[in-house]
């Protein structure tokens, strides 16, 4: 009973940190949702704001313009805020030692991260349901209700000092205008109703603009002004045109002006790829795929038929064999002709290339806009799936970057979400575009952003769940000065607090011993020589004698490092690094080492390499040998 009952409460303790995981990212999810799709729908809003500006729409108008496209912006929105949430929350976990306190209880980290996997997977499916469902029919509302808005007449309020050409087929300059009264003063009008060439103008000191109770026209009153008309007829030479001056006191005219709302027909976006599902995209390009194969073997059928030279008869055919043809020489037969002939025959040609030249580019501009209606549908249909998916894929990063990184608020984090998410952005436009243009596969296009972040998810998670150094410069500078053969140098310093002093007597003839393995081991191995390019790919047993040497001389500085004299510590710097393998053969295999020495100039590289580090040994050994002199000489004179 005791046991069942210590199982239970560590099942209730595994829920209650499940619920305190969940409630730390949840609060942070909704804050950030909702600001990454205000983001974003500022953003949708820049894009077209100079075209619903002075309209004078109604609020509810405006209001359904945000409500539509902030359900069409939620699946963008989602990836990014999931990003931001788990990178704050394991950055305020690592932050507040909750992390470490987790993983010291044998909590490991795909344990903490377990109920939000699950949450994520939901959010992700949710992603799908806004796609699928809901931002189809909202696409529809919001464009039809976006190009309504295009079409709306705005309002009329001209401006002062500039040409104002937002009523249609006229041209308004107002010098001063009386905002009190709305008088308008020193008007100057172009009204090209009859055509530019044509356009009637007048000039009156002062006026007014008033709308019609029904917003389908403006009434336009002037006073103590002059109208010129051009009676210019098609006929008439350009040099003098005659024109008609009129003079008037008061004068008032309509202009026709539709300033209502109007809504369009949304019928137009039953064939856009927006407005529809999964099912009826795939049903689509099923369709379009059977009409543009049909359309296909239809014009091939015909190029054979207008191109292919038609069949001999048997007789033809026999009295061609028989015959004997001459070369014709088409010129010499062209030359003959009169000049009315040659024009006939040029004018034929011309028409004839010219109808054939206008019939391909119509049979290719058909299969060339099917093919490219196609793509919109199926990246439509891809980005369904892949921008759900990088639901999962954004927390696997954020998640495990934010328990390595252990900052949290909004500092870091935000930066660290913004550069991930911009990356994303950039390869997933870049990818659409590809597929979008038929320059790559759709799937290669719509998936390229998802087969790049999500190998690099499944790091951050491995190495975040091994506690792995991920971001240590150090770590990965002195894997590269590795490869590439840089020197690492020894640091040592005179320790505070020593317990043991070193065993001078001993040391010293430890060190008559080192130096005579290192003299024995340069004779031996002649360093200095060319090596055998041959047996460097054989031989990839590990060396034993220079890994004795290291492990003495690495003995001797560790325990000297606990000495009191400063002398001796600034020589035991001296003491070089020792390279063990390097100076054998480029790999512990003897497949690789022989596959690399068969590969060229691979193998010539390594050869060098490994020539270099044989040099190199050698300048170390007798570095050794100089460096245990110089410490012989220390403890000799200092009698210690």
């Amino acid at each position: 009973m005791l046991i069942l009952r210590s199982n239970s409460t560590n099942m209730l303790r595994i829920k209650k940190l499940d619920i305190f995981i969940l409630k730390s990212f949840t609060l942070l999810f909704s804050g950030t949702f909702f600001i990454c799709l205000f983001i974003f729908m500022m953003q949708f809003l820049w894009k077209y704001v100079d075209e619903l500006v002075g309209k004078g729409l109604a609020i509810s108008l405006l209001a359904q313009f945000f409500f539509y496209s902030a359900l069409t912006l939620v699946p963008i929105s989602l990836p990014l805020a999931i990003l931001l949430a788990s990178l704050i929350t394991f950055g305020n976990f690592g932050e507040r030692y909750e992390l470490l306190a987790m993983k010291a209880a044998g909590i490991s980290l795909l344990k903490i991260m377990r109920p939000l996997i699950l949450f994520c997977v939901f959010l992700g499916c949710t992603s799908f349901y806004f796609q699928n469902v809901i931002a189809p029919k909202a696409q529809v509302k919001l464009w039809t209700l976006l190009i309504s808005m295009r079409q709306k007449s705005p309002e009329v309020d001209i401006p002062e000092g500039v040409f104002y050409d937002e009523i249609p087929e006229y041209n308004l300059y107002v010098k001063h205008k009386d905002r009190k009264t709305g008088k308008l003063y020193n008007l100057m009008i172009y009204n090209f109703s009859d055509g530019f060439e044509n356009a009637h103008i007048i000039v009156a000191d002062s006026g007014s603009l008033e709308m019609t109770a029904d917003k389908q026209h403006l009434y336009l009153h002037l006073y103590s002004g002059e109208q010129f008309e051009n009676l210019k007829s098609q006929e008439a030479s350009a040099k003098n045109v005659p024109y008609r001056r009129e003079t008037f006191r008061e004068k008032h005219s309509i202009i026709e002006f539709d300033a209502n709302f109007n809504m369009v027909d949304a019928g137009f976006m039953n064939d856009q790829s927006m407005s529809k599902d999964m099912w009826k995209l795939q049903a689509s390009i099923d369709s379009m795929s059977t009409r543009v194969d049909s359309i296909g073997r239809q014009y091939y059928k015909e190029s054979r038929s207008n191109y292919t030279p038609s069949q001999l008869s048997h007789t033809d055919s026999t009295k061609l064999k028989t015959s004997t043809i001459t070369s014709v020489n088409v010129d010499s037969l062209y030359n003959t002709l009169t000049l009315l002939d040659k024009k006939k025959i040029i004018s034929t040609s011309l028409g004839r290339t010219e109808n054939l030249g206008n019939d391909w580019g119509f049979k290719s501009f058909t299969i060339t806009d099917s093919d490219k209606n196609i793509r919109k549908h199926e990246t439509e249909w891809h980005n369904k799936i892949t921008l759900s998916l990088a639901c999962l894929i954004f927390f696997f990063i954020g998640a495990p970057l934010g328990a390595i990184i252990r900052k949290g608020g909004l500092g870091m984090p935000v930066v660290v979400s913004v550069l991930i998410f911009i990356i994303y952005y950039i390869i997933n436009n870049t990818g659409y575009k590809m597929a979008r243009d038929g320059n790559w596969e759709v799937w290669q296009g719509m998936w390229i952003s998802s087969f790049i972040l999500a190998p690099i998810g499944v790091f951050f998670t491995y190495k975040s769940n091994k506690d792995s150094v991920v971001f240590n410069a150090d770590t990965y500078l002195s894997w590269i000065k590795r490869i590439i053969g840089i020197r690492v140098t020894r640091h040592l310093f005179k320790k505070e607090v020593i317990i043991h002093d070193p065993d001078y007597n001993r040391i010293d003839k430890d060190i008559d011993t080192l130096n005579t393995d290192c003299r024995e081991y340069i004779q031996k191995h002649r360093l200095t020589s060319v090596p055998n390019y041959i047996n460097i790919w054989k031989k990839n047993e590990q060396d034993e004698d220079i890994t004795i040497i290291n492990e003495k001389m690495e003995a001797m500085v560790d325990e000297l490092s606990n000495t009191k004299q400063t002398d001796i510590l600034k020589y035991l710097n001296n003491y070089p690094v020792l390279s063990v393998y390097a100076h054998k053969s480029p790999f512990k295999k003897e497949i690789f080492n022989i596959i690399a020495g068969i590969l060229f100039p691979i193998g010539l590289i390594f050869y060098f390499r490994i020539w270099m580090f044989r040099i190199r040994l050698n300048k170390d050994l007798q570095e050794i040998i100089k460096t245990n002199k110089e410490i012989q000489n220390i403890i000799k004179n200092n009698n210690i």
